[in-house]
């Protein structure tokens, strides 16, 4: 079992500044080549410290804060333009930042990237969902609508 210290937030596994222990091969093939985390060791306090500060300042502050945004985020979907050819699939792919970039775009406030999962990827024209965390017990599903310009 290895010990890390996770830089981002992980999906079932816990929150930036976290300490966990993961199988080797987990750790090896994916953690650390992503940088979604560190090795552990005993002067990582000092990491681990300023990490929960840097994910604290970007956090939205209440709960009721993260409320709010959860409604305005469900109520509207939000629309994305990107280059397509004549059928339909996209130059590219869509990913996390160009999401939340529309989303502030569209006037429904600023959402972390990073927080923001991708049901599947999006490489076509179309209508598809977004889950973003905005708290530890709030998350809101986002509406993309996904059109070629």
């Amino acid at each position: 079992m290895a010990k890390l210290i996770l830089t981002h937030e992980v999906t079932g596994l816990g929150t930036a500044g976290d300490v966990v222990e993961v199988k080797n091969g987990y750790a090896r093939n994916y953690l650390l080549p992503r940088g979604f985390a560190l090795t552990w060791t005993k002067g990582g306090e000092k990491q681990v410290q300023s990490i929960k500060a840097a994910r604290a300042a970007r956090e939205i502050a209440s709960l009721e804060d993260a409320q709010q945004l959860a409604a305005k985020l469900s109520g509207k979907p939000v629309t994305l333009t990107v280059k397509a050819g004549e059928s339909g699939r996209l130059f590219g792919t869509v990913k996390q930042a160009d999401v939340a970039s529309a989303v502030e775009a569209a006037g429904l406030g600023a959402i972390d990237k990073r927080k923001l999962e991708l049901t599947e990827h999006i490489k076509s024209v179309g209508n598809y969902q977004a889950t973003v965390r905005l708290h530890e017990e709030v998350s809101a599903v986002i509406d993309l609508k996904v059109v070629a310009g």
